[in-house]
């Protein structure tokens, strides 16, 4: 069920799937979060933020939203956290494949699982980078492998996965981390060169799912599991503007957004950062960068990217 109308209020000449080239997903999850609940909330929040912002970005002199960026219908998904991931899985495989900019705003971090699992098999040679105060590479907790701890293990093994901002993680997961791929939290402090050695570990197909705990608690409180020492404003514009001008971003997620009701800067931020992460997909492109590197898993996969869609196609 959809909660709001269009993203940020936008004209619905903006907003139709047909003619949109942004997608965004909403998933209300918070079933395996350990400390503060309340991510089921995040995406609510950042629309209801969103509805608040100027649509005028001074840095790019672009307005994105005219790209159209499409609100689609909330993932809900309770059941299991597997059947969870599986439906964020289904669900934005669906978008990729009507060749469609595909975002995600959570809800908890597990709900990547399903969103990175989708991308990999659209993408060749995936980079996901990961902006995390948290490694996430326990193979299982509490039961579950896709419990919130547990987000990032999938990506370790299937993909390119680089960590930026890392700074808590227990000893067991040094096990599975590639330490020449991590860029700790108290490493960047002291390294004036770390967004370009960043930079120099992506493949060019790269989907970014941003933690919002990898900010200081200072500039967004608002996290379940908030640490200091966190990245901060415009060193992070700084690092995604790199991202998105030097390689092909294919899509990303924004999660762990808890709203608090007497605090209302840090769903603020989020819902500038998703934007501001828009205008620098797109402005000044020449509408060529979605295609990218597709892998097929069947012969017909190509041709149901192309950019020439019929309308009966768009069944949501």
């Amino acid at each position: 069920m959809k909660t709001n109308k269009t993203f940020a209020n936008i004209p619905e000449e903006y907003a139709k799937l047909e003619h949109a080239k942004v997608v965004l997903i909403p998933v209300t999850y918070d079933e395996t979060s350990t400390w503060q609940k309340g991510a089921d909330k995040g995406p609510e929040a950042l629309l209801k933020a969103a509805e608040n912002m100027e649509l005028y970005d001074i840095e790019t002199d672009f307005e994105v939203y005219k790209e159209g960026i499409y609100l689609a219908e909330t993932v809900e998904e309770k059941s299991s956290p597997e059947t969870m991931v599986n439906t964020v899985h289904q669900t934005t495989k669906s978008y990729i494949k009507k060749n469609k900019f595909v975002t995600l705003i959570g809800g908890e971090h597990s709900i990547s699982i399903g969103s990175i699992r989708a991308f990999n098999e659209c993408f060749n040679n995936l980079t996901v980078l990961q902006i995390d105060a948290h490694a996430d590479l326990r193979k299982e907790y509490e039961g579950t492998p896709f419990n919130h701890a547990c987000a990032m293990y999938e990506a370790n093994q299937t993909t390119n996965l680089i960590q930026v901002g890392i700074r808590s993680m227990d000893v067991s997961e040094k096990l599975e981390m590639n330490e020449d791929k991590v860029f700790f939290a108290h490493d960047l402090a002291m390294n004036e060169y770390w967004i370009d050695e960043v930079i120099e570990q992506l493949t060019n197909n790269v989907y970014i799912t941003f933690d919002l705990d990898a900010l200081d608690p200072s500039i967004l409180p608002s996290t379940g599991t908030p640490e200091p020492g966190g990245l901060l404003y415009y060193e992070t514009l700084e690092l995604l503007k790199k991202v998105f001008e030097q390689k092909n971003v294919v899509g990303f997620d924004i999660v762990e957004l808890c709203p608090n009701p007497t605090e209302k800067s840090s769903d603020f931020l989020a819902a500038k950062l998703y934007y501001k992460m828009l205008s620098y997909k797109f402005a000044g492109e020449n509408d060529e960068d979605i295609d990218g590197d597709f892998e097929s898993e069947d012969d017909d996969y190509s041709n149901k990217l192309s950019k020439h869609k019929n309308h009966d196609e768009y069944d949501y």
